[in-house]
């Protein structure tokens, strides 16, 4: 069980995100959505455990594997490579199977600047799941993609989280992608003291 129990973040004593605890049990997909600039982010950095500057408590697996709104590949590393630098133990075979699920079993070779954007984002999910994670969180997996390559992308990582069934945390914009992706979708509000969860 994922719990998250933050009692305040700030930045240069300014407040962003003032109480917000809720939890994302096994295998369950929860979408938080709210306005541009609210702290969505912020949120995700601080469960995944990338920002640790904050007041409060964060109960999470050890396993946890993020996708970032951009790629973040190394434009050094092939396909493959990227993946097993991330995972040590992986093995070429399995590196190979990771990169099939998403449709590049043929692109093990290629570096990233050789992949369009739609492929470096199916690498990013690759990589996320080649560790066999037990969270995961995405942070905007499907903006500045053109309609056809988000669908697609939406119809790859449906299937990806119910063959893996990860405890899935994702920040969206997009209402249509919460309601098809999310188990439940928690919404952001300002408020004076920072960004709360509003109240079903």
């Amino acid at each position: 069980m994922i719990r998250v129990d933050v009692k305040g973040k700030s930045f240069g004593g300014m407040p962003v995100l003032g109480p917000i605890a809720f939890e994302v049990a096994p295998g369950e997909t929860v979408a938080l959505v709210g306005p541009s600039g609210i702290g969505k982010s912020t949120l995700l950095r601080i469960i995944a455990g990338i920002d640790l500057d904050f007041e409060g408590e964060i109960s999470r697996p050890e396993v946890v594997a993020i996708v970032f709104q951009e790629p973040t590949l190394l434009p050094w590393r092939t396909a493959a490579q990227n993946l097993m630098l991330i995972h040590p133990g992986l093995s070429e075979k399995a590196a190979l199977s990771a990169l099939e699920s998403v449709g590049l079993g043929d692109k093990a070779a290629y570096f990233p600047g050789q992949l369009s954007l739609g492929q470096q984002r199916r690498l990013s999910l690759a990589r996320a799941f080649a560790g066999q994670p037990e969270l995961l969180v995405m942070d905007e997996p499907f903006a500045s993609l053109d309609s056809e390559t988000a669908e697609a992308m939406l119809v790859l990582t449906e299937a990806l989280i119910a063959a893996h069934r990860p405890a899935t945390l994702f920040v969206t914009h997009a209402k249509a992608e919460a309601d098809r992706l999310a188990e439940r979708v928690l919404l952001l509000q300002q408020r004076e003291g920072g960004a709360v969860l509003a109240r079903p």
